[in-house]
């Protein structure tokens, strides 16, 4: 299939909605299904271009489900959207029994993921979206870190035999990737070489990781990152590559410590002595706010946090 991989936005979002269009365009099997939230999910594209393809399951995550799973049975590839909480949650079920324990090729996406809903509070913010979805059998699950790399993992799940989650912000994040930039379903990708520290980070994480790295420059310490767009499968090998001769590991997610990026990591690493810090939620729900950006400093999901995870790993080198 002819792919674009270019975009004029910021916000992964409307990149998905650009990406899923382009797939239907080329692929008569892609149908999309929505639960009442096509405008914010931006399957509402797919709705204008190709509505016989589109169907509405209102706010019934539970139905859609069970109704993607006869479609795709079918020989369809569905598409099914809502708020990462709802999807993951409320349907857990029948993505459980209908999707999974036969390893039906449906695609789940859960936008609004992590705390990027700010204003909707803890109802509505996916702090615990990826340990459900990592705890499911045979499923892949993807946290692209930027709009670019999401339309790259769209493509590459609808190419992929089975079910896959793909976890979005709402929110606009900055471009770290470029067209030619390599994504492979089950690889890491380094974005930053470094001596000292390895920083695995995910989705939106990604750049507060990057800016952590700029500062910690003037402690003269050395950190790698690392972007971990696939959380399961986890790229095991990549992360023992990259953690080797590290003084330490620090993971970064917009998710709970428990059950994300950080446990998979200490799962991968935990016959080795390096000491880990995990950067997350630490087993909370969210709240609402007036701004995102209020709620990744009230949670410690910032630059800072991420230094702050440093200096207790070298303590006698980043200083207070």
């Amino acid at each position: 299939m002819n792919r674009s991989i270019t975009t004029n936005t910021h916000n992964p979002r409307i990149a998905y909605g650009e990406a899923l269009l382009e797939l239907a365009a080329q692929n008569p099997n892609v149908v999309a299904l929505d639960a009442d939230l096509c405008k914010s999910t931006m399957s509402a594209l797919v709705e204008g271009k190709y509505p016989e393809r589109f169907f509405e399951m209102g706010i019934a995550e539970q139905n859609m489900a069970a109704t993607a799973a006869g479609l795709a049975l079918g020989g369809k590839i569905p598409f099914i959207h809502s708020f990462a909480v709802f999807v993951s949650g409320r349907a857990y079920d029948q993505i459980r029994q209908a999707i999974c324990t036969t390893r039906l090729n449906v695609k789940i996406v859960g936008s609004s993921a992590g705390l990027s809903d700010f204003g909707d509070g803890a109802t509505h913010q996916s702090v615990e979206d990826v340990a459900l979805m990592r705890a499911l059998p045979g499923m892949t699950v993807l946290s692209p870190c930027d709009a670019l790399e999401v339309k790259k993992a769209v493509w590459a799940m609808a190419e992929f035999e089975g079910p896959v989650y793909l976890r979005l912000s709402r929110n606009d994040v900055p471009l770290l990737t470029r067209a030619e930039t390599p994504f492979e379903i089950g690889k890491i990708q380094p974005m930053r070489a470094g001596a000292d520290l390895a920083i695995f980070a995910t989705g939106t994480m990604v750049a507060t990781a990057l800016e952590a790295a700029r500062q910690l420059e003037k402690f003269d310490v050395s950190a790698k990152v690392v972007n971990v767009a696939t959380l399961k499968p986890l790229d095991e090998p990549g992360v023992r590559r990259e953690s080797d001769g590290m003084q330490g590991v620090i993971t970064v997610e917009e998710h709970s410590v428990i059950g994300g990026l950080g446990t998979a990591v200490l799962e991968t690493l935990g016959a080795s002595r390096i000491p880990v810090q995990r950067v997350g939620i630490q087993d909370q729900f969210g709240m609402s706010a007036t701004n995102h950006l209020e709620l990744l400093e009230y949670y410690g999901l910032t630059p800072g946090g991420v230094v702050a995870a440093a200096r207790s790993l070298m303590p006698n080198t980043v200083a207070s």
